[in-house]
């Protein structure tokens, strides 16, 4: 059986940007450094590295695992030595996340295209010298739906490279996951065989900067909560019948008391909510270790969690020994456990 992680990470440097050719130079994002100490106006934390986007400074190390990784590792500078650390960890294949896209970086449609083609090739580099070991959730212009070629060419070639979801943050585009604004998105990730994936993060520029000075529980784990809530709510899974939900880096204590609001909502309306109702719509959950995961399989099922390190990251989500974690402690009998570490995210990334 093989162990996957659910939700890992890649760091962007300079040299992600080097695959924004012709007339995305122009976009590439410029690295920024303020003297030492300095709080650029409006920043709610002591940062002196940014990346200029869109004349928006975006910080350019924050949340890095400094303790758990190395730089050659998180930044893909070495692929071989990120294989072998795996190997440490007892993981036999990464789903990768992106690091920066998970802030507003942009409102143009123009400059979004310019970033998410150079980060998609970069990841399809990635996953050429890995072996097959290192998968990734690709981005998708989503300011561009309302010309869905472009977005359809765009997943196209990056499945073909190696992705296996789409990334999606709950609150994007100033909107919610249910708007048929996203609805073309939902249709093409079907088409392709390809998770739609809620990763914590926002890209909802005033959403972002109301809880600038906040703790990042509403900013950037809010939205994923939000996501599932509203696309059960609104009934969208039943549209897209054959297309696969993730929920990734919130964990999953929330799912009891959302389920439970979910039905009350229900009952309201005269409708029934199915007792199995992640598996029923396709969903899964990344759940953490230190979790209460026996009382959270009986809502969730023994099928629809799915666990990750949060590998170059340093925040409330990670545990770059999660996989061991989970298996040593046994919270739960090893059949749900093997579950948890590979079938379940197998079967959520369509991994053959």
């Amino acid at each position: 059986m093989r162990t996957i992680d659910a939700d890992a990470h890649v760091i962007e440097t300079s040299r992600t940007w080097e695959y924004m050719k012709d007339g995305a130079v122009s976009f590439r994002p410029v690295e920024v450094e303020t003297p030492d100490g300095e709080v650029p106006e409006g920043r709610a934390q002591r940062q002196n590295q940014f990346w200029a986007i869109d004349g928006r400074l975006v910080p350019r190390e924050r949340n890095i695992g400094l303790d758990t990784t190395v730089r050659d590792t998180r930044e893909m500078r070495d692929i071989d030595r990120r294989l072998a650390h795996m190997d440490d960890l007892a993981i036999d294949v990464q789903i990768l996340y992106p690091s920066l896209f998970l802030r507003p970086l942009t409102r143009k449609a123009e400059v979004e295209l310019a970033l998410v083609r150079g980060y998609n090739r970069w990841l399809g580099d990635i996953w050429r010298k890995g072996g097959g070991r290192l998968r990734w959730v690709a981005l998708a212009p989503v300011r561009s739906l309302h010309d869905p070629a472009v977005v359809r060419d765009e997943l196209t070639e990056a499945k073909a490279n190696g992705a296996c979801g789409v990334f999606m943050c709950g609150f994007s585009c100033d909107r919610e996951a249910w708007t048929p604004y996203f609805h073309p998105l939902y249709a093409i990730a079907q088409d392709l065989d390809l998770a739609v994936c809620f990763h914590a993060g926002v890209d909802s520029t005033p959403v972002h900067d109301f809880f600038e000075f906040g703790d990042g529980l509403a900013k950037f784990k809010f939205p994923v909560i939000s996501a599932l809530h509203s696309l059960l709510l609104r009934g969208v899974p039943e549209r897209f019948p054959a297309l696969r939900w993730g929920f990734i880096e919130a964990g999953s204590a929330w799912l009891p008391y959302v389920l439970g609001e979910l039905k009350r909502r229900f009952r309201r309306r005269g409708k029934r909510m199915s007792e199995d109702t992640l598996r029923s719509n396709n969903m899964w959950i990344a759940c953490q270790v230190t979790e209460d995961l026996d009382y959270i399989v009986r809502w969730a099922g023994e099928g629809q969690l799915v666990v990750g390190t949060d590998y170059g990251h340093n925040d409330t989500s990670t545990e770059i020994e999660a996989m061991r974690v989970l298996r040593d402690e046994k919270k739960l009998n090893s059949g749900v456990i093997d579950k948890i570490l590979g079938a379940n995210a197998s079967a959520l990334y369509g991994l053959s």
